[in-house]
């Protein structure tokens, strides 16, 4: 255990104390499903396991509030596997490592997993305590919500008796969310033919990097920049003017957050070598001061490397790098309804190399159905354009706001009694499995709350330590009244 059991409230920490010791990337969430279930064992519950790994438990109502509404509370077992480079940690095995800056709890250079492990350490909390009243409570713990929300794509329609549910993974204290965006994704595919590299040439490796990257939806207006797209952008800028060829381009992680490093190998006439540098940094120059209030760290490297013998020809290394420039990313459009609020925006996500093949995967969200068929079509229209394979991946719906909803009004009250303030009610640029379970559970009633959680999906992810407290309060304040005659 380490110096987070010690935070309080205490019964909330040293669970997700012991979190951060299981590891739990998308599709390994095995050992953190065994810790749920011996947590429910040991508190005398009963629970369910479906064939993919999503548990159900129920707790009885306290004594009077027995014949309350079950209540769910729902949270997603995997958190997304992201570090920097130079820092060695196998998600396999190796612990998070905890650190307390300031107000907040961070990791030290990989991502901490408060998303969406304190929801989950919340849940496992209530479901131990004795110390509140509340009615009869169902905890839905999914897996792989962060490759696509395939968990709760696969939760039976019949595996829970509540109608009424409360998402513990929003990300932003003093806010009740009551809608978000649904998401797809388009995978790009392009064969690579290769030629030997020329006589009197040199290969030189490229690593852009420094960048902040983050959540793809939720950080998408912060504007930040795309390591893949700028790295793109400078080639084929410096591509005018200088001669050279492509060996690979990758970049980027995961289809969810916005990529903070490329690398990109390139070969050069020896003779012609430090003019393609001084190209190639003046564009990196010129994106620096374009990006410089959100990339401030921003850098580019450069360095000889031996036993390259094969680059791309010249139509395929032009054909990639032009697409990956071509590309959207970003914010599309802003929704006319939610003030602030994101309606559509892209993610040129991952840039990889597989079995002869370039493979690019772009990521698309939007709260309007129409606008993500929009968007998506457009990046197939520019793979098509490039001569690329086309494969368009299965979406999750989102979540319509009900402004109406009983549990959004009693959330409501609890915030402003319990927290001394009333709460903003918003709708998230990001996939809330909430959209998912709405469609396979008609009707039910949902809101969605959380702590203050800063840069997921990203090395910088920290939570403001207060707001862990704020939020078990808020919660446990709602399951009292929510289950009041």
């Amino acid at each position: 255990m380490t110096f987070v059991s010690e935070l309080e409230p205490k019964e909330l920490w040293q669970h997700f104390d012991k979190i951060l010791t299981i590891p739990r990337g998308s599709k390994n969430e095995k050992q953190m499903g065994d810790y749920v279930i011996s947590v429910a064992e040991k508190a005398g519950l009963k629970y369910k396991q479906d064939s993919i790994g999503t548990i159900v438990v129920s707790k009885p109502g306290t004594p009077g509030r027995e014949s309350a509404a079950i209540v769910i509370l729902q949270s997603h077992l995997d958190m997304v596997n992201e570090k920097n480079a130079d820092v060695e940690h196998d998600f396999d095995k190796d612990p998070i490592k905890p650190r307390r800056d300031g107000d907040y709890l961070c990791a030290t250079g990989t991502t901490l997993g408060s998303d969406n492990g304190v929801g989950v350490a919340a849940a496992l909390a209530v479901m131990e305590s004795d110390t509140f009243q509340h009615g009869p409570l169902e905890f839905l713990f999914t897996v792989d919500e962060e490759t696509g929300l395939t968990g709760a794509g696969s939760l039976m329609s019949d595996f829970l008796e509540g109608r009424c549910l409360i998402n513990l993974d929003t990300e932003e204290e003093g806010s009740l969310y009551v809608g978000c965006a649904g998401g797809a994704g388009v995978n790009l595919r392009l064969q690579l033919n290769f030629i030997d590299a020329p006589a009197g040439s040199v290969a030189l490796d490229l690593k852009l990097h420094g960048l902040k990257g983050g959540h793809s939806g939720v950080d998408i207006h912060l504007q930040r920049g795309n390591a893949v797209k700028l790295l793109a952008r400078a080639l084929v800028a410096t591509k005018r003017n200088m001669n050279f060829g492509m060996a690979s381009i990758t970049g980027g992680n995961m289809h969810n957050a916005i990529p903070r490093e490329a690398f990109a190998t390139v070969v050069v006439a020896s003779a012609d070598r430090d003019a393609f540098e001084t190209a190639l940094n003046e564009q990196i120059s010129a994106i620096q001061a374009e990006f410089k209030p959100a990339e401030p760290a921003m850098k580019l490297n450069i360095a000889a490397t031996d036993g390259v013998t094969k680059v791309l020809d010249d139509e395929t290394g032009n054909k990639i790098i032009n697409l990956l420039n071509a590309l959207p990313h970003g914010v599309i459009s802003m929704s006319y309804d939610i003030p602030d609020l994101v309606e559509t925006s892209s993610n040129l996500a991952t840039v990889k190399i597989e079995n002869g093949e370039m493979v690019i995967h772009s990521s698309n969200r939007s709260s309007v159905d129409s606008a993500i068929d929009a968007i998506q079509e457009s990046v197939v229209s520019i793979g098509k354009l490039a001569g690329a394979e086309v494969e368009e991946l299965e979406g999750y719906p989102g979540w319509k706001p009900n402004l109406a909803s009983d549990v959004l009004k009693v959330a409501k009250e609890v915030h402003e009694t319990v927290l001394g303030k009333k709460p903003e009610i918003k709708a998230i640029h990001a996939g809330l499995e909430c959209g998912i379970i709405g469609e396979k559970y008609p009707g039910i009633d949902m809101v969605s709350l959380g702590p203050q959680i800063e840069f997921p999906h990203s090395p910088d992810e920290r939570i403001r330590i207060g707001s862990g407290a704020d939020f078990y309060k808020l919660l446990t304040g709602v399951l009292d009244s929510i289950s009041q005659d």
